[in-house]
């Protein structure tokens, strides 16, 4: 902490008054006088018996002699002040003395504009609400030390406007998914977020242990199995917006605890879904900046529909040297992803080593909207195999900007099918798989009652606010993303 603000701080402390105030009423926010009378002439403006009250952070200060300009900020906008002894009492003028940038101060006072017609607050009141301990970084001109900037997301958006301006974008898209789910007659639910089971995706879980019950739990790595219960259980159109734990690395695309909204639709199929997905994020874009088209990555996505839709093994062979004949059983493949240098662990089939090959290949270089279709049954243990093609799934996974958006496909309700493919995860899981699937018995028994035909997918939300907002890494777009512990002094 800075001495000098310790020592303002012990000052203001044996003049009696209280450097942390319990409550002060605001009558006005900033924004609302800045939009009325920002363009409003100096000798229109209220008059002088016209008093705004206001609160806010300040983020600038001018002093000379018994007077001082500074800016105040709340949450909606900032404007100037004018300090002056002989405006504000004697009482309030010493306590004035002892504030800073940084400091969080009560307001009022009447309007005026000052000789470059700056719209300004004459205060006739000052109350120091909150004393700051710590100086704001850079002397206020904003904090660019990304880790910093991370760790210290308070800070952040303290001097950043943009960064703030993120976070607003990123509660209004969230709204607008909920409500063209909403608006199409879907039921938005919860379901929980500790599991017993392993399941709904392919990942490595957070564990934990409940003591009452004496058993491990698993911070869930998708809602499927639970949210597909509820289909059996007569809620046909059902989606949920919550949280998802995935023990895996940190990268721009990666965060251990992300944001997702997964939805399921009896009688439908995985094109209906992609049909949503594109009504849904082209809405939003209109909505939001009126065209189809993104900034992204100094680039334009052009969202104009119909989206690409071309199978896994046709992105591979249309888009890189490799053939279909180079890819027509497990040896084949394997030679292929060998010379381009993927690691092939001996359990892997032809379906693992194929998708290896289109992520390593093909992933980055879909930036327009394209749905890759028809992945191996392999790697998708929930989807539900076409009728003419058992070894092939009728899923999909949506790439925007070169990464995954989405994953979708219709779902499996063979309760045998289903049963055998949890076997093999689980026998996969015993040899070591630590991101396979566990046996869930009672999903088997959900089943036998009857899943309807149903298509499901989830979509991730901290890459759509990327994608809108152009943001470079998922920490910007996740208020206190995970980082290593720091000393604080």
């Amino acid at each position: 902490m800075e001495q000098h603000r310790l020592d303002k701080l012990e000052k203001i402390k044996k003049q009696n008054k209280q450097p942390y105030v319990n409550y002060h009423k605001v009558d006005h926010d900033i924004i609302d006088i800045v939009d009325k009378y920002k363009e409003t002439e100096k000798d229109q403006l209220p008059e002088r018996s016209v008093i705004f009250d206001v609160a806010g952070r300040i983020m600038a200060m001018r002093e000379f002699g018994k007077a001082a300009f500074m800016t105040i900020k709340d949450r909606t906008e900032s404007i100037q002040v004018y300090v002056k002894k002989g405006e504000i009492s004697d009482e309030d003028y010493e306590i004035f003395k002892s504030t800073d940038i940084g400091d969080i101060v009560g307001i009022k006072g009447f309007l005026f504009k000052t000789k470059t017609n700056e719209l300004t607050i004459c205060a006739t009141e000052h109350r120091l609400l909150t004393k700051a301990l710590r100086d704001l970084p850079e002397k206020w001109h904003g904090l660019k030390d990304v880790e910093t900037r991370y760790r210290q997301r308070y800070v952040d958006l303290m001097v950043n406007d943009k960064v703030k301006e993120t976070f607003r974008y990123r509660s209004m898209i969230i709204q607008k998914v909920r409500e063209f789910f909403i608006g199409r007659d879907f039921l938005e639910v919860e379901t929980p977020m500790m599991h017993p089971i392993v399941g709904g995706a392919t990942a490595k879980p957070f564990e934990t242990h409940h003591n009452a019950l004496n058993m491990p739990l698993f911070l869930r790595i998708a809602p499927e199995l639970y949210l597909k219960r509820l289909v059996v259980g007569g809620f046909e159109r059902v989606f949920e917006v919550n949280r998802n734990f995935r023990n895996e690395g940190l990268s721009t695309r990666h965060n251990p605890e992300f944001t997702m909204i997964e939805w399921y639709n009896a009688y439908n199929d995985y094109h209906g879904l992609m049909d949503m997905i594109e009504e849904m994020i082209c809405g939003i874009a209109s909505e939001l900046y009126g065209k189809n088209e993104l900034e992204y990555k100094e680039k334009t996505v052009n969202l104009t529909r119909p989206w690409k839709r071309i199978t896994i093994k046709d992105a591979i062979t249309k888009n890189t040297d490799i053939t279909a004949e180079m890819l027509k059983d497990v040896e084949s493949a394997k030679a292929c992803a060998e010379k381009i240098g993927i690691y092939v662990d001996k359990k892997w089939g032809k379906g693992k080593i194929v998708l290896e090959i289109f992520e390593e290949l093909v992933e980055p270089t879909l930036f327009d909207p394209t749905f890759i279709i028809d992945y191996p049954k392999e790697v998708s243990p929930l989807a539900k195999s076409k009728a003419d093609d058992p070894e092939t799934t009728e899923r999909f996974e949506l790439f925007i900007g070169g990464f995954e958006l989405a994953n979708g496909f219709n779902e499996l309700n063979d309760p045998f099918d289903q049963k055998e493919r949890f076997e093999k995860q689980a026998a996969a899981k015993d040899a070591g798989d630590e991101e396979a699937s566990m046996m869930d018995t009672d999903y088997i028994r959900a089943l036998e009652y009857g899943l309807p035909p149903t298509a499901g997918a989830g979509l991730g939300i901290d890459r759509l606010v990327m994608l809108f907002t152009g943001s470079q890494s998922i920490r910007d777009v996740i208020l206190f993303p995970h980082m290593r512990p720091e000393d604080i002094d």
